[in-house]
């Protein structure tokens, strides 16, 4: 029987998935800190380069003080950052100087663990990657191999692959990152071993979504094939879309005779939390999937279809869901067999949503893909389809983009931006909209205490506050009853 560690991934992965990266903020977070350093998980899937922009973006908040306080908060729970690849926030590739300073500012805010994730499966990007992570004084570097269906993902890609990664001195460990939920039991059994015998006496984790139903049973199963850490969601931030729920996998395997080391009693106060927290804010349960065969055909993420989603209802285009999948994994296959991981997950939707609603295929192509079919995100598994390599080649926006000059020196970026920033703002302004890191500035620090009990009590002083020329309010619950009449309520103003 084995000894499994937990990676808790409510914060990023269960967020990003079921909440579109949205419902969680400081206050959210800081709030749950305590109990998740109480469990005993191996590490908390903190945040990525993306997450860090939206809490710039939606929530105008520091992204560096998120960090720096929740480390504080967990001093003995690594928090881990994950990367794809040279990128930072933007989806220009960086330069390595950038990347390095990156990576040497999030291990100074208390980043310990860093999650290399190349999106094509590229070992040797990825132990380049961990060896500046490690010159710039990250603690633990674990590199994905990320699993997908296709004509040339086999049990022998993933051996050759682990077997270059296991070789590099600067990665700690390996895991197999699931994102589409489409590793099933059985391919495990060929894939994890294959695997194992290839990295010798480095860990193996394991990172699957429960999204056609396959990540719980799969996870029961891997442990017998050597994988020693799972990750998972807790409460409401899992299942679904998402992660196993870190409770019942915790149970389960317990049942079946297996060693979990956590401390179970918080880890029920943690999956509490999470479910009041989306019962309080309105947010979307993760629930059991039933198996759908047609997933494994365009195989979008978990985190994807949540994001997805709300782009489509933004736009009044939610009627197009079906259509826009159908049509991505026919992108999928003619760009080459990409993974369907990030960037290449959002150019794939990106690029079939133009395809749906354009007057024809390809009518249009975003920078991204057109940068795609450059070569900027490293080399396409197999060759692009004649025609539609033909069709971006045609495009005059390919030429300017193929002129375009790789990001500037460090150097020159901060004398453009200004010499006496901080690197914490300098990699910001870098990254993003001038006006999007002003307006965080100008919010101040970010709230640092929540209570799902409140929420429903702020939401009514909300719309109180927001009602004129009421004469006469009555607030009535069990055996509470508040009573404002005449200058109490005209007092009354908006929020």
């Amino acid at each position: 029987m084995a000894d499994i560690a937990l990676v808790d991934t409510s914060l990023r992965d269960g967020n990003q998935s079921l909440w579109g990266a949205l419902g969680i903020d400081t206050a959210k977070t800081l709030s749950v800190a305590p109990l998740l350093e109480r469990v005993g998980f191996k590490a908390i899937d903190f945040t990525t380069s993306t997450h860090m922009g939206v809490a710039v973006r939606y929530k105008r908040e520091d992204p560096w003080e998120r960090i720096r306080l929740t480390a504080a908060a967990t001093p003995t729970t690594p928090l881990q950052f994950m990367s794809t690849g040279f990128r930072f926030i933007s989806w220009e590739t960086a330069s390595p100087e950038f990347m390095a300073l990156a990576f040497e500012v999030l291990a100074r805010n208390g980043i310990r663990r860093f999650c290399l994730a190349d999106p094509m499966n590229d070992a040797e990007s990825n132990t380049v990657c961990a060896q500046a992570v490690k010159r710039a004084g990250g603690e633990f570097v674990i590199a994905a191999l990320v699993f997908t269906l296709s004509p040339i993902h086999d049990d022998r890609h993933y051996a050759a692959a682990a077997r270059k990664l296991a070789a590099c001195p600067a990665v700690d460990a390996i895991y197999i990152k699931d994102p589409g939920g489409l590793l099933s039991p059985r391919r495990a059994s060929t894939l994890i071993p294959a695997v194992k015998a290839e990295i010798g006496a480095k860990p193996l984790e394991l990172h699957s979504h429960c999204t056609i139903g396959l990540g719980e049973l799969l996870y029961m199963d891997a442990v017998d094939y050597g994988v020693s850490a799972l990750q998972c969601a807790s409460g409401a931030a899992a299942d679904g879309i998402s992660n196993p729920p870190s409770l019942r996998v915790a149970q389960n395997l317990r049942a079946l005779g297996h060693t979990v080391s956590v401390d179970i009693a918080a880890l029920t106060e943690v999956d509490r939390y999470f479910t009041r927290l989306a019962q309080a804010e309105g947010l979307p349960a993760g629930a059991p999937q039933p198996f759908d065969a047609a997933y494994l055909r365009h195989q979008l993420p978990g985190g994807m279809i949540g994001t997805m989603r709300r782009h489509l209802a933004e736009h009044r285009l939610s009627h197009l869901e079906g259509r826009v999948i159908e049509e991505m994994a026919r992108v999928r296959e003619e760009l080459g067999w990409p993974i369907v991981m990030t960037p290449f997950s959002q150019i794939l939707l990106m690029q079939a949503v133009l395809n749906v609603t354009g007057r024809e295929r390809y009518e249009i192509v975003p920078d991204e893909a057109i940068r795609y079919a450059l070569g900027r995100f490293g080399r396409p598994n197999v060759a692009i389809a004649p025609e539609v390599l033909e069709r971006i080649e045609s495009l005059p926006r390919t030429a300017e983009l193929r002129a375009e000059p790789p990001m500037a020196p460090l150097a020159e970026l901060r004398a453009r931006l200004g010499r006496e920033l901080s690197d914490e703002e300098f990699l910001l302004r870098a990254t993003m909209p001038a006006a999007q890191v002003d307006a965080m500035r100008a919010a101040g620090p970010a709230a640092r205490q929540y209570d799902p009990g409140s929420a429903p009590v702020m939401e009514l002083l909300r719309r109180v506050l927001k009602l004129r020329n009421v004469a006469e309010l009555s607030v009535v619950k069990s055996d509470f009853r508040l009573e404002l009449r005449g200058a109490a309520c005209r007092g009354a103003r908006p929020a």
